[in-house]
């Protein structure tokens, strides 16, 4: 009897080895069942192989004539003569390669395939990629000059469950209406209607973040900052209702059927555009394009940014910022400090009452959702909520010893909770990515530590450069990166937060914040059902202690001698989401969302 444990290619079927490691290459053959005397063979042959694998790395790709005779000697030539190599392949891989088939074939008796074959075979299909954004939108125009960003565009405060999916349209609908109202009144005596379209991202997974209440609320005159939870709980729970809207001497009538759901898929200048359209009967009296191009930011076409200032110490690396810190003698939170000054045009007690501002709502945010009874999440996974009650474990005195994580993790759940039920979030810098910064704050003020007020005013602004330089120099957006955008960034800006806050060197900061973005890279985005839940939720406690984590290590580490720069990190992660397969990008077509079963 045999037991196959994976397809294998043999002589007669269609094969590409091009791809395949050298261990599933091993692991994919027939055994005997049972089969006393081909284990050891087979341990004898990846022995072998990985000893060969071992001197070819050794050597390098540079190698000596007297090596090269070496290796001649080594692994004898077996290549037929005049054979053509697959495209990509060096002679030295395509040996190693042959000689693992050619083995496990007189194990199992099976013809290995020829190199004629193997050369032949098909290459493997590239998975699908999304489209690239386009080279019209500022968000990619800037990443060309010194970061502009400031601190009160960063963090902004609004209804969960997404900056891209709610607060984004939310404050696409409320600029269409105010362009709307300026209109001649002859124009607006011929209106009938104002519709709103949704594509891409926005139309893959709005109806779980709720895009389509967001956008109705900007349309009837609410604003991110100021709406009230229970008006968009109001629209779940009586979808039908009826708004009046006033333009000129019209009213029209709007409702949740007046949002959109366009097509989820095509050629976009942003993985989440909008089109909001004004008729009079058939006739287009203005339509605008939007895009919510992550953390609350939005574009349209033709859109300008507003005028600045120059920045005082210009930058669009970390490797730029630090080299100002060094020269200047300031820490992070100072170069950032003063650009905001030079940017904004702002005093630095205006830019604090700001950041006081941002704290406060964290703290509240984190408090709420520690507070709130637990209750079944809105939607169809029926998620139980958890914040309290980790809180409460975590209390208790049997196990104190875990109270430090146990603690943190509830704090990131209370804010990400309070995120899934569509109350005010604050950016920092998604709305997914919600509980990881205030779960922080919190920690180290009244949560925590109860450091002193200037100390978590520095720690916002570091936090605030780590966001800039990501958002800069990859996205911030999962419909554009995965969660490696959201989470990942969010953990690399706490752990910022910690060692500014902290008062450690600019060196220990930036080695932090790397390191916390490093081991969120490759992370997918595919919330199930289109719910900023699973895994979303939980994602923000491991994001928190994660963040806690890049402290740690990067705090007791010799800086210098840290080998990745966050620089490198921050390329990794646009690399990897221009690479990543769209299906992982807040579509809710792979991963999780398709492989966990709601009944």
């Amino acid at each position: 009897m045999v037991r196959r444990l994976c397809p294998f290619p043999f002589a007669g079927q269609p094969a590409d080895i091009r791809g395949t490691p050298i261990d599933s290459a091993i692991s994919c053959i027939s055994l005997p069942d049972p089969a006393p005397v081909r284990p050891v063979l087979l341990t004898h042959l990846a022995k072998s192989a990985s000893t060969q694998l071992t001197r070819h790395l050794q050597r390098g790709a540079k190698m000596t004539s007297r090596e090269q005779r070496q290796e001649t000697e080594l692994l004898p030539d077996t290549e037929p003569a005049g054979a053509e190599l697959p495209a990509g392949l060096d002679r030295r891989a395509f040996m190693m390669r042959s000689a693992i088939f050619g083995a496990t074939a007189v194990i199992t008796g099976c013809a290995a395939p020829t190199d004629q074959q193997v050369a032949a075979a098909p290459p493997a299909p590239a998975p699908p990629a999304a489209p690239p954004l386009s080279e019209d939108l500022n968000v990619v125009k800037k990443a060309k000059g010194p970061v502009m960003t400031t601190i009160d565009e960063f963090y902004k405060v609004g209804p969960g469950p997404s900056s891209s999916h709610t607060i984004g349209p939310m404050r696409i609908t409320y600029d269409f209406y105010q362009r709307c109202a300026k209109l001649p009144a002859d124009q607006l005596a011929k209106v009938t209607s104002m519709k709103v379209h949704l594509f891409g991202s926005l139309s893959a997974t709005g109806q779980g973040h709720g895009t389509e209440r967001a956008a109705l609320a900007g349309i009837v005159g609410k604003e991110p900052a100021t709406v009230e939870p229970e008006f968009l709980d109001g629209l779940a729970a009586k979808p039908d209702q009826t708004f009046p809207v006033k333009l000129g001497d019209k009213t029209l009538t709007m409702s949740l059927k007046d949002i959109v759901y366009d097509s989820p898929k095509g050629e976009f200048p942003h993985p989440n555009t909008m089109t909001c359209r004004l008729m009079g009967g058939d006739t287009v009296l203005l339509e605008q394009e939007y895009y919510s191009v992550g953390g609350g930011f939005i574009e349209w076409k033709g859109y300008q940014p507003p005028k600045k200032g120059q920045p005082k110490f210009p930058y669009s690396t970390m490797k730029e910022l630090q080299s100002h810190a060094d020269q200047n003698k300031l820490s992070i939170a100072q170069i950032v400090m003063a650009n905001e000054v030079a940017v904004s045009g702002k005093s630095e007690v205006e830019i604090n009452a700001f950041v006081d501002k941002i704290h406060g709502a964290m703290v509240n945010i984190v408090k709420a959702g520690l507070k709130a009874p637990e209750s079944t999440l809105p939607g169809p996974i029926k998620l139980k909520t958890k914040a309290g009650d980790v809180y409460k474990r975590a209390m208790d005195d049997n196990y104190e010893k875990q109270r430090g994580v146990g603690v943190l993790a509830a704090y990131a759940l209370a804010g990400s909770e309070e995120n899934a039920r569509g109350h005010l979030v604050v950016t920092a810098p998604t709305g997914g990515s919600a509980g990881v910064l205030p779960a922080l704050v919190y920690a180290l003020g009244e949560g925590g530590r109860n450091l002193p007020q200037d100390k978590l005013r520095n720690g916002f602004l570091a936090a605030a450069a780590i966001g800039y330089l990501c958002k800069h120099n990859a996205t911030l957006s999962g419909a554009e990166g995965g969660c490696q955008a959201e989470i990942g960034v969010a953990s690399a800006m706490g752990a910022a937060f910690i060692a500014q806050a902290h008062d450690f060197p600019h060196q220990v900061v930036a080695n932090a914040a790397e390191s916390s973005l490093q081991h969120h890279l490759g992370m997918t985005c595919d919330p199930v059902a289109g719910f900023v839940q699973v895994p979303c939720i939980e994602r923000c406690a491991f994001g928190a202690v994660k963040a806690w984590t890049g402290f740690m290590i990067a705090s007791n580490e010799i800086p210098t001698n840290r080998r990745v720069d966050f620089d490198t990190t921050v390329s990794a992660m646009a690399l990897t989401a221009r690479e990543m397969n769209a299906k992982y990008k807040e579509t809710s077509e792979g991963g999780l969302a398709v492989s966990l079963v709601l009944c």
